[in-house]
């Protein structure tokens, strides 16, 4: 496995650390990535997406969703189970589990909802308007020159 050095990167810019950090932790071979839960992230419009996360077992009070330091942090921890039960075969995993997405600048969650064991998180980029291409209006330039005349008083 390659490693990547980006100490050019910080030597070379100003404000792009979190790129780079982000960078740096998907491209780190040491880190496992977890595999539980399963999850899908879908493009819904121009500037809309939707994590649906598989969350059986789950209840609605048992997941919790967060959004703190640039990412999206979903998290479920399953109650006290029943000591009275006795299971033959138990293949519904309802363990605990932390699953963190990083978020880029102006993507908001606006929604979770929990329904048929899926938890569905939707979210929104909001581009502000000053971020936005605009047109910029070309003056000619005789027009310009007769406006400077003008204000002249000539």
């Amino acid at each position: 496995m390659r490693t990547y050095d980006f100490t050019p990167l910080y030597r070379a810019t100003v404000g792009f650390d979190r790129v780079a950090d982000l960078m740096d932790r998907v491209l780190s071979a040491d880190v496992a990535q977890p595999t539980y839960p399963p999850y899908n992230i879908e493009k819904t419009d121009e500037n809309a997406y939707r994590i649906s996360i598989a969350v059986a077992g789950f209840s609605g009070d048992e997941l919790n969703v967060e959004v703190k330091d640039g990412a999206l942090i979903v998290s479920a921890r399953k109650a006290a189970e029943d000591e009275a039960k006795t299971y033959l075969h138990r293949g519904i995993a309802t363990r605990a589990f932390e699953r963190r997405f990083a978020l880029a600048e102006h993507v908001k969650v606006t929604n979770a909802v929990h329904v048929d064991g899926m938890l569905h998180v939707d979210l929104v980029r909001e581009v502000p308007e000053a971020l936005k291409p605009r047109r910029i209006e070309i003056a000619r330039g005789d027009m310009v020159e007769a406006k400077a005349v003008e204000k002249s008083g000539a």
